[in-house]
């Protein structure tokens, strides 16, 4: 596994071992448990994951989800602690980084940010491995604003997303700040928000905007 995905792997079984079982998450609905379970299943049921993307085996995933949530907890953890199985898709060569480095951080926020909102520093690497990952997190969100994006970091780079002629909304932040807001924990996030009123209103009702 890359070393970047690994480290989020093991920021995130810390954190979902010091919350324990019950712990709370920027995930609707979801406790650590459940959130534990999403991760296990995705990694070592390939015929339950597809329901992660594909609507139709939605209930499928879910069932098997709820049934793998009620394993021991420290089971669990330690599951997805050791990696996927050997025969897991995420083994071969360039998934892990490719697939992995945004779903570890963003759920290793997910169990941070409920209980402690302030952003925790991140490398320089990691800020780049995320920024280059900015077009993907825009484009893997579940809500679609009506809005064109323009995603800035403090140091002044920038990428913009747009969508046809609809007004454009800015978006400044750290690149691990972006990744979450696109990914819909706005809310918890520490970015700046500047447009037209009424396009920074569409854009709410899509993604969070960050606590006042």
């Amino acid at each position: 596994m890359s070393s970047l995905a690994r480290a989020e792997r093991a920021r995130l079984t810390g954190l979902l071992s010091a919350a324990g079982p019950d712990g709370p998450t920027l995930c609707a609905g979801w406790l650590t448990r459940d959130l534990v379970a999403h991760l296990v299943v995705r990694e070592g049921r390939p015929d339950a994951a597809a329901g992660i993307k594909v609507r139709a085996l939605a209930k499928w995933t879910q069932r098997v989800q709820d049934r793998t949530a009620k394993r021991p907890y420290e089971q669990l953890v330690k599951s997805f602690r050791s990696g996927p199985p050997a025969l897991s898709p995420f083994n071969l060569p360039g998934v892990d980084e490719a697939a992995n480095l945004l779903e570890y951080f963003v759920h290793a926020e997910d169990v941070r940010r409920a209980v402690a909102f302030e952003p925790e520093p991140v490398s320089p690497e990691l800020a780049e491995a995320l920024w280059r990952r900015v077009p993907t997190a825009a484009r893997l969100g579940e809500s679609r604003p009506s809005v064109s994006l323009r995603l800035t970091r403090p140091d002044g780079r920038e990428v913009t997303i747009r969508r046809g002629d609809r007004p454009l909304v800015t978006v400044t932040g750290e690149p691990g700040e972006l990744v979450l807001f696109l990914l819909g924990r706005g809310a918890r996030t520490a970015v700046t928000v500047q447009g037209d009123p009424a396009a920074v209103a569409a854009l709410a009702e899509a993604l969070p905007l960050p606590e006042s």
